[in-house]
């Protein structure tokens, strides 16, 4: 089963690929993990974008993304998270498949408001020591403004400030609504209503998963 998951930031992409990888023992790949692990090994041609603080170009990403999926713990399949991003990448990741004898199962389309979203990130915090993520609706810590972990004061990022939320949101919608076209004409992808609780969506997927790919 191969799954892509599409939805703007803070629509809880993360939450549903880490639940639905437990459920199904399938690897959730995210290109930021991706792009992490690779530094990390010295990966001096995408090393070299992000010390500059440049876009990555596709060919570059593309590449990486393919070395992922070649490894042993896809063989039964993956769920893609914040790939592909372009059309050319998603006709690459195609001939990529293809090559690898498997193809896109099921694309995935969370969808929740734009309130909804902002309402969600705005009340995001992480500890400024270990890194640790909060929400004030859904996720709180036990004592208000201190992590659980390491009891250090949580703050909140500048990427979940109001404004900049909206313009990430408006990026993102400029940049996938080609994508989603473009699925949608090969019948691949399914909205899915995001503005529940993670286990409600968690639920309301594994039905469209459950009735969209046959089992083997």
């Amino acid at each position: 089963m191969q799954l892509i998951i599409f939805g703007s930031p803070g629509v809880g992409k993360g939450t549903l690929s880490d639940m639905l990888a437990e459920k199904y023992k399938i690897p959730h790949i995210s290109t930021g993990d991706i792009f992490r692990s690779e530094i990390k090994s010295g990966n001096s041609e995408l090393i070299q974008y992000v010390e500059k603080g440049l876009l990555v170009p596709d060919m570059v990403v593309n590449k990486v993304v393919e070395k992922s999926l070649k490894q042993e713990s896809c063989k039964n399949g993956f769920i893609l998270d914040g790939y592909p991003r372009t059309t050319d990448q998603a006709e690459f990741l195609e001939n990529a498949l293809w090559k690898l004898k498997k193809s896109i199962s099921l694309v995935l389309n969370l969808v929740a408001s734009e309130d909804e979203i902002i309402k969600r990130l705005t009340a995001r915090r992480s500890c400024g020591r270990c890194g640790a993520l909060y929400n004030l609706v859904t996720m709180k810590p036990k004592k208000k403004g201190m992590c659980d972990k390491c009891q250090s004061a949580l703050v909140m990022r500048k990427d979940d400030e109001p404004e900049t939320v909206k313009k990430r949101i408006q990026v993102y919608q400029n940049e996938t609504s080609p994508l989603i076209e473009y699925y949608k004409k090969k019948k691949m992808l399914v909205d899915v209503d995001a503005s529940p609780k993670p286990k409600e969506v968690f639920n309301a997927v594994v039905k469209v998963i459950e009735s969209n790919i046959k089992k083997e």
